[in-house]
């Protein structure tokens, strides 16, 4: 017998430590982090300091990771309704909202004191915007406008300009480039995904773009017009001289083939083909970043 407990009670604390990543939500915060990374080596003057780099991409990620768990707290109710959220750890019961009220909190203030000791006052001033912007406009917007995407696209395009201001310690031409690289590619990205979703957003309530625009003609359209602007925010770098003609040329590639999938998605608007377009925004930002680390030019 208590053997058997012993296994629950080991089970148990399994599932509740994994609910706990989970709210953390590691795919969005990966990219979080993999933007503060390049963000942080494309400010860099000279050689990088290793070390401060990772103290800024731990600040970052204990930031990213509590803003996930307070997300979750907030759309509780709404991601009860929708497929693809309904397994979550609140909806499901394996975490109480009290537990994750607290541990998103908890890692919020921690991030936000990291990096004000580790990197300086200017990314603890940027996280913790990032954080508030993101909770505060974006998160209750979602069930009230179309333009909530817009408005979360601002803190969901600030990561990379931590890294660089911890780098450089200078809110730059540089910081913002990378910023309007990052603001253009998510609308791609999240549009695809919206549309996949559509019918798990009008059960919840959330007014997102394909949820008033059943036909897909404003969406695909809002699609099209942001990629095509980052394919000529993208070359910013090259003429501002950050980096060199290889980033330059492989950034045209980069930016015209995932122009070319969106066109591809917009002539039959399928869930299958937005899927597709999904894994392409998702293929094109690390490659475009990896494109522009190789190609810095040093300063």
């Amino acid at each position: 017998m208590s053997t058997l407990r012993t296994n629950d009670w080991a089970l148990s604390a399994r599932s509740r430590g994994s609910a706990y990543v989970a709210l953390t939500k590691p795919d969005v915060s990966f990219l979080v982090l993999a933007t503060t990374a390049a963000g942080y080596y494309m400010g860099a003057r000279g050689p990088v300091n290793w070390l401060h780099m990772i103290h800024t991409i731990f600040g970052t990620m204990l930031i990213a990771a509590g803003t996930a768990a307070l997300n979750h707290y907030i759309e509780r109710d709404s991601d009860r309704f929708m497929r693809r959220t309904a397994l979550r750890p609140l909806p499901s019961g394996t975490l109480r909202p009290g537990e994750a009220l607290l541990f998103g909190v908890a890692l919020s203030v921690a991030g936000a004191l990291y990096l004000y000791f580790a990197a300086g006052w200017l990314p603890a001033a940027l996280g913790t915007g990032t954080c508030l912007a993101y909770l505060l406009a974006y998160t209750p917007l979602k069930k009230r406008s179309v333009w909530a995407t817009f408005v979360g696209a601002f803190p969901g395009a600030i990561p990379p300009m931590i890294g660089w201001v911890a780098a450089s310690g200078k809110l730059d031409l540089g910081a913002w480039l990378l910023f309007a690289i990052l603001f253009f590619w998510q609308f791609p990205h999240f549009y695809a995904i919206a549309w996949m979703y559509r019918e798990d957003y009008a059960r919840a309530g959330i007014r997102m773009l394909p949820v008033v625009d059943p036909e897909g003609v404003r969406t695909f359209r809002q699609i099209l017009l942001t990629a095509t602007a980052l394919i000529g925010v993208s070359l910013l770098p090259s003429i501002a001289g950050i980096t060199g003609v290889f980033y330059f040329f492989g950034a045209l590639v980069l930016s015209v083939s995932l122009l070319r999938v969106c066109l591809w998605a917009a002539q039959v608007k399928t869930n299958v083909r937005a899927k597709w377009l999904m894994h392409a925004t998702v293929l094109h930002i690390p490659l475009l970043l990896a494109l522009m680390m190789y190609d810095k030019i040093p300063r």
